[in-house]
């Protein structure tokens, strides 16, 4: 009875499936030091049903974004609808993450060193992640409606398992490509059973401007040589 559970519940959930999709990713024409050493982490790619009568099973994951050395690790995180993020704070200062953007505003407020909070992701879209306290902190979560999806490694290497044999639409995210870049690279393609291996995908920076943001207040960060002021925020 324990085993057929598990079985069924497998099944519903995408996961009795076995094909995958592998590829692998080269940034191109970057003016960022790590990508120009061969570094191509933090490109999202995920998988949607041509079809859309075929169920999107629902699978929550929680992942972790950690606040450590003034910075966020992971720089990019993707997850799907429903899925939380943890921000546990390693620093041994306080820090403020926020969001003003697309995929979900929040904002978790000052919290000590040794804590941690979290955040639930109700609808998809990109969401840029700033701390309140160091301007120079930043970070994705790509919130997507999808089981099926990967972030790649600095190899560029991605593999999207447990893929339903069929037609899906594939889509891209890279926070340094402008966006009528990444919709050329998107592209309609059949899974089948053995799974599917994409030529290499190559994306450009070309265009790409660097902006400064802003605090959580829409103000402008007082400047400090590290980033930070103490500002009662």
């Amino acid at each position: 009875m324990i085993w057929r559970w598990l079985i069924c519940s497998s099944a519903v959930l995408g996961l009795a499936y076995s094909a995958s999709l592998t590829g692998q990713v080269e940034l191109t024409n970057s003016q960022d030091l790590s990508a120009r050493r061969h570094n191509y982490s933090g490109v999202v790619l995920w998988l949607q049903p041509v079809d859309r009568d075929t169920p999107v099973p629902v699978v929550p994951r929680q992942v972790e974004m950690k606040q450590q050395n003034k910075h966020f690790t992971p720089h990019v995180v993707a997850i799907q609808v429903g899925g939380t993020v943890d921000f546990p704070n390693l620093d041994p200062i306080f820090h403020n993450a926020f969001s003003k953007f697309s995929g979900q505003t929040f904002d978790l407020a000052l919290y000590p060193p040794g804590t941690s909070r979290s955040e639930t992701f109700r609808r998809p879209g990109i969401v840029q992640v700033f701390c309140n306290i160091h301007s120079t902190m930043s970070a994705i979560i790509d919130v997507v409606p999808t089981p099926w999806y990967d972030v790649t490694k600095p190899t560029g290497k991605f593999s999207i398992i447990g893929i339903p044999p069929g037609e899906y639409q594939l889509h891209i995210y890279h926070e340094r490509a402008l966006p009528e870049n990444l919709q050329f690279l998107e592209r309609r393609i059949t899974v089948p059973e053995g799974g599917l291996t994409l030529p290499l995908v190559s994306i450009t920076e070309t265009g790409f401007v660097p902006s400064e943001h802003l605090d959580k207040h829409g103000m402008p960060y007082p400047k400090a040589t590290d980033g930070t002021y103490m500002g009662g925020h």
